[in-house]
């Protein structure tokens, strides 16, 4: 064996006796955060549609031997997040839909390592409430990963008594990440109310002056650079109270935007602006 072939050896022995030493937590801070970071850098749609699945096999693996992990938990629900949502772009829906609910099961199980309770069937509203009191700021990122992985998947399951009951559970999560941290991961918490009040009329249960809050807090957490905000705000609020100018308004706003100035948020940015042209294309038919 040539000294290539040693070295090779090598780095590939000590990264298997550190996964069965139990040094999780070193791979995860030199190996995986940095490729998570990486994939939202990028802004080729395709190319992260076709080349994340071989990441997520390595994600999946290490938690297979590690299941309990919080930072491997947090991490692969961020990234089966990403990916559903990069796939949703790239027209692959039916293949999100199923992807969506790798990120809700890594979901769930970060939410029960944070809040020691059984699966999301296994609780009641009131004893989430009860677990989520004993959270501090610490918290806040698997609660609202934890989160986030479950409403990726009901937003796919709009209607059925599992998105009903599902979503109102993640009202509360979210709620108390905007007391623990609002401003985490651009005011995404924000985000989710906003849409989640704005969804609908007053009418119907909606609450459109609460939308409209929390998506004006978000946008000044994160200083108009956080994409998804503007887009969201524009399909849920915007056109549930008929508001054209603001609608058109916010997505003019996206689609200018330079995506170079926040590369690390490419990806995320890059999605919405292609979310936000297919809006501004189909307006007349919204107004």
């Amino acid at each position: 064996m040539g000294i290539m072939g040693k070295w090779k050896q090598f780095i590939v022995g000590g990264v298997v006796s550190c996964l069965l030493g139990g040094c999780t937590s070193l791979v995860v801070s030199r190996m995986i955060e940095p490729t998570v970071d990486n994939l939202q850098r990028q802004t080729d749609l395709e190319l992260v549609c076709e080349g994340a699945p071989a990441y997520l096999l390595m994600i999946d693996s290490m938690l297979a031997d590690n299941p309990g992990n919080r930072a491997l938990l947090l991490t692969a629900t961020q990234s089966y997040g990403s990916y559903t949502t990069a796939l949703t772009a790239c027209g692959r829906t039916e293949r999100a839909i199923q992807l969506s609910e790798k990120a809700k099961d890594y979901g769930l199980i970060l939410l029960t390592e944070c809040l020691h309770l059984a699966g999301e069937k296994g609780y009641s509203l009131d004893e989430l409430r009860v677990a989520l009191a004993f959270c501090s700021k610490s918290d806040a990122p698997s609660l609202f990963w934890g989160g986030y992985g479950w409403a990726l998947w009901l937003q796919y399951q709009a209607g059925s008594p599992a998105s009903l009951t599902g979503l109102v559970k993640v009202e509360k999560i979210m709620e108390r990440v905007l007391q623990l941290d609002e401003e985490y991961y651009h005011g995404a918490a924000h985000l989710f109310l906003g849409s989640y009040y704005g969804s609908r009329p007053a009418m119907l249960g909606g609450n459109p002056d609460g939308s409209r809050v929390h998506f004006e807090r978000a946008l000044a957490i994160n200083d108009n650079q956080f994409l998804p905000a503007q887009v969201a705000f524009a399909e849920t609020y915007a056109r549930t109270v008929f508001d054209r100018d603001l609608f058109e308004q916010l997505l003019r706003e996206v689609i200018d935007f330079p995506l170079q100035s926040r590369p690390d948020l490419a990806l995320a940015n890059q999605v919405a602006k292609k979310r936000a042209a297919q809006l501004l294309a189909d307006v007349d038919s919204y107004f």
